[in-house]
This record gives structure tokens, C-alpha cells and sequence, in this order.
């Protein structure tokens, strides 16, 4: 079975820094692409960053460009994701998603975790 247990939000002042993480159980964490997706409320889901199944390539949404860093570590099977110089309207339930072999890096997953709240206050 299929496992994603996100880990590290909690709340932050306007310019804030968290570091989140992603804990990956129940496939072959190597060989897949994975991504990080956000949902404010009452709002659709919203893809943050990726990075493919080696590490080497990392993508990000314009709104995050030069704030967040995704990184993942293949021998421990955890996906990262740093945010820095964050803004109340990031706030946000935080997903770490699982890209399905030979999907798009950035609009395709199969899997998802509960998320864990990030909440920027002004």
C-alpha cells in the first residue's frame, strides 16, 4: 500500500521559514518523479514544485521560484521541501503527491497524503 505521511508545517509570521517533509512508504520511492501540491480553502489544488526520480531536475511554480527548495533523499525515502520568506496567502494545506511512471513531472499524480497546515499570519 501506497504511503505518503507529510510532516513540518505549523504556523509562521509573514517572511517565515518551514521546512517540510515527506515520508514515502509502500513502492519503489527511487524510480518515481514526485511533487509537492497545495489546497487553501475553499480553493482547487494548486502544484507547487517537483522533482524527478534521480533528484537532478527541480521545477516550480512562477509564485515560488528563488522562496522554496525541493530535495529528496533516495536511501531514506523522504521528499523535502524548504519554503522560505513565506506570504499569508500561501497558506495552505500541503500535499506531498506521487507522480504515476511516465506521467507529466507537473500535473500528474496517483497518490497523495493527508498534507500537513502551513498558516503565514500577516
Amino acid at each position: 500500500e501506497v504511503q505518503l505521511v507529510e510532516s513540518g508545517g505549523g504556523m509562521v509570521q509573514t517572511g517565515g521559514s518551514l521546512r517540510l517533509s515527506c515520508a514515502a512508504s509502500g513502492f519503489t520511492f527511487s524510480e518515481h518523479d514526485m511533487s509537492w501540491v497545495r489546497q487553501a480553502p475553499g480553493k482547487g489544488p494548486e502544484w507547487v514544485s517537483s522533482i524527478n526520480f534521480s533528484g537532478y531536475s527541480k521545477y516550480y511554480a512562477d509564485s515560488v521560484k528563488g522562496r522554496f527548495t525541493i530535495s529528496r533523499d533516495n536511501a531514506k525515502n523522504t521528499l523535502h521541501l524548504q519554503m522560505d520568506s513565506l506570504k499569508p496567502e500561501e497558506t495552505a494545506l500541503y500535499h506531498c503527491a506521487r507522480v504515476p511512471l511516465h506521467g507529466l513531472i507537473t500535473g500528474d499524480y496517483d497518490n497523495w497524503g493527508q498534507g500537513t497546515q502551513v498558516t503565514v499570519s500577516s
